[in-house]
């Protein structure tokens, strides 16, 4: 019975870890720049993101650009783009994985075939984390190395903003989710073995 609910509390760890991953994907504030009030057409903030560049003016004006040429993009870039969407990716494969490998549910088969299925999507959370946290970093690594470069203008130069934060705590939610799953599904088949020992010792 606790493990059930330990994985019940894995699998909603892992779909709140799917949330993160999307909307960090998403949001164009990956890093931003902050420039002085001039006049009512200067952008104050430019924003940039994966997919899209955006620019809040001092007059209220918010809009985006998308990024439509792949190719002109740096290596970092475009790694860290189809990093985070692999990440996507195998985290709701790890959820759909997940969800049939409940023991509370009376889909995904035997109880055996139950826990192979939960011990892969656990798999699959460690791998999405991985996919998550590795471009994040370098993205982190390209906007700190940049600000601390003498030749880079100051209007050039990026801060940090929320949404490398958002992937981190979406990183370590699907690890979380990985681990206690595994750990329940461990203490299960560890159980089960042991009963079956004990019934088999009784058999002789």
């Amino acid at each position: 019975m606790l493990s059930a609910a330990v994985q019940i509390l894995a699998f909603v760890l892992a779909l709140l870890g799917l949330v993160g991953v999307t909307v960090a994907t998403v949001l164009p504030n990956w890093k931003v720049s902050v420039t002085g009030w001039t006049s009512l057409m200067t952008p104050i903030s430019h924003m940039q993101g994966l997919w899209m560049d955006c620019n809040f003016y001092s007059s209220g004006v918010f809009s985006c650009t998308v990024k439509n040429s792949m190719l002109s993009l740096p290596p970092y870039l475009q790694m860290t783009r189809i990093s985070m969407v692999l990440s996507g990716l195998v985290t709701g494969f790890g959820v759909c994985l997940a969800s049939l490998g409940l023991k509370c549910t009376q889909w995904g088969g035997s109880r055996r075939a139950k826990a192979h299925t939960a011990i892969a999507a656990g798999g699959c959370f460690v791998l999405a984390s991985v996919l998550c946290l590795v471009p994040a970093s370098w993205f982190t690594n390209e906007i700190i190395t940049a600000f601390l470069t003498m030749d880079v203008p100051e209007n050039s130069k990026y801060h940090i903003r929320g949404t490398q934060t958002d992937c981190g705590k979406a990183v370590r939610i699907q690890e979380r989710a990985a681990g206690q799953g595994s750990a329940a599904e461990s203490a299960s088949s560890r159980t089960e073995q042991a009963k079956d020992s004990y019934s088999l010792q009784e058999y002789v």
